[in-house]
């Protein structure tokens, strides 16, 4: 059922291939950027207390996540992620000849990103961690934090196209509320504004 949505939101992205993935990169390298770099910045300035460290890290990043979605949702859809983008190309929302590219992008953007968080905090610009992590709860922690990051991208998009917009005309404050009333209607909730 989500699927049917999918051709609809594809249109609405704008430009080109070349274009949307070099939006997926640039988003997907801001944001690895913000993840690292306020990591050590976090585990810098907090002085040993890791629970400090950690907020400091998860606010930074679900501001940069937030800005980003807003900022490059239009464009390229704001995967930054290959689950995410193999979920929009599941559902119908990006399709299957244009996903290597989407990931090819990533994977370029997220090297990039740690790149330029380790340099502007004058660490090696590549380096293997010297922590191990392994085991049936780690792989349940990505799990989990992948389906988070699904939930908040999901969420945010939804809440994107909802927004009002004084700089829109009459008929692309239409478009939105079909939009937002079509993606409510796919997952079974009432719209909830203008008709549809």
């Amino acid at each position: 059922m989500l699927g049917e949505a999918g051709p609809r939101v594809r249109r609405n992205l704008c430009g080109d291939l070349p274009r949307r993935a070099t939006a997926e990169a640039v988003g997907t390298a801001l944001l690895l950027a913000a993840v690292v770099g306020s990591g050590i910045m976090g585990s810098r300035l907090a002085g040993g207390r890791v629970a400090v460290a950690l907020v400091a890290n998860t606010v930074a990043t679900g501001a940069a996540l937030f800005a980003l979605i807003l900022a490059l949702s239009p464009i390229s859809g704001a995967h930054f992620n290959p689950a995410v983008t193999l979920a929009a190309a599941w559902q119908g929302g990006l399709p299957w000849r244009e996903t290597p590219t989407y990931l090819g992008a990533q994977v370029i953007g997220a090297f990039a990103g740690v790149a330029t968080a380790n340099t502007m905090f004058s660490e090696p610009v590549f380096s293997a961690s010297r922590q191990a992590r392994q085991g049936g709860a780690q792989l349940f922690s990505e799990f989990i934090a992948t389906f988070g990051l699904l939930a908040v991208i999901c969420a945010l998009l939804l809440a994107a196209l909802a927004l009002p917009t004084q700089a829109a005309t009459p008929t692309e404050q239409a478009r939105l509320i079909q939009l937002t009333n079509d993606a409510r209607a796919a997952q079974g909730l009432a719209p909830v504004l203008g008709n549809s």
